[in-house]
């Protein structure tokens, strides 16, 4: 009976949990492949939790005053944030693979300009140490090209053939980037080893994003597959990685409060390792 009575004194509490209680069961059966239907260009699971998400937003900017029955509305305001993101590392819950796609393609001009800014890194190095960058990434333009190749296939036709080669590419280049910063991390001078780092990080927040988005859209026998394929663990590098960094360049990339590509940038990472990417 206390349950029932607390239930009833404290309504905005109590429909605020629930509210968040099924964003969280949906992010969860959503990533498990469990979609309980269609329903347009998404699935019943993202329609239910996008919506009980928007209930949530609206529940927070309830104008009712600053604290009603136990809960502030600054505390839902940020449940409402924590919702939306916990379904995925972007905003991909309830998207079509079109719409991964796109967004896919659209991180494409960051990582050619984060590459070639790798190229010309050198000429800050002394030159030992610019031998030793350039050797390490000495295969990034070849598959940063074939990576945003297919990634444009991908966009303009979302099949499964496509989104199998878009697989291997993207984790290719993973690899040559979590190979290329373990070996910068190595790099003895301070000042050469900085500018090196820096360098690959930018190519590896946008590579760890693209992960992100096409793991999102993959099945998990791809998944485990595209695990196989990796021998360097985002695990491995994850010490070396500046997440800071990473988090002001995709909240420049998405236009958003660095605060929030913050979480997106630990939520990605989060789906990455527990991938086994």
């Amino acid at each position: 009976m206390n349950v029932f009575a607390n239930i009833w004194q404290h309504p905005k509490t109590s429909v605020a949990g629930v509210l968040i209680a099924v964003v969280t069961i949906a992010g969860v059966l959503s990533r498990q492949g469990v979609t309980l239907g269609s329903m347009g260009t998404g699935t019943v699971v993202s329609f239910i939790g996008a919506l009980a998400t928007a209930l949530l937003g609206l529940l927070a900017k309830d104008p009712d005053g600053g604290t009603t029955s136990g809960i502030s509305t600054a505390k839902l305001g940020a449940w409402a944030l924590i919702a939306i993101l916990l379904p995925g590392a972007m905003p991909t819950m309830g998207c079509s693979k079109s719409s991964v796609a796109q967004n896919i393609v659209n991180w494409t001009p960051s990582l050619e300009s984060a590459v070639a800014t790798v190229d010309s890194a050198a000429a800050l190095l002394e030159p030992a140490d610019a031998n030793a960058l350039a050797k390490a990434t000495s295969g990034f333009d070849a598959a940063a090209d074939l990576l945003v190749t297919q990634a444009k296939a991908y966009l303009a036709n979302p099949s499964a053939n496509t989104l199998a080669q878009l697989q291997v590419q993207v984790v290719a280049l993973q690899q040559q980037v979590n190979s290329a910063l373990l070996q910068a991390a190595r790099i003895g001078n301070p000042n050469s080893q900085q500018h090196a780092m820096t360098a690959i990080q930018a190519v590896a927040t946008i590579v760890t994003s693209m992960l992100a988005l096409v793991q999102s859209v993959s099945g998990n026998a791809a998944v485990a597959q595209m695990a196989s394929q990796s021998t360097v663990k985002l695990a491995a590098v994850e010490p070396y990685l500046d997440h800071n960094a990473a988090a002001r360049q995709v909240a420049a990339h998405y236009s958003e409060p660095v605060a929030v590509a913050r979480l997106q940038v630990a939520q990605a990472e989060q789906e990455v390792l527990r991938a086994g990417l």
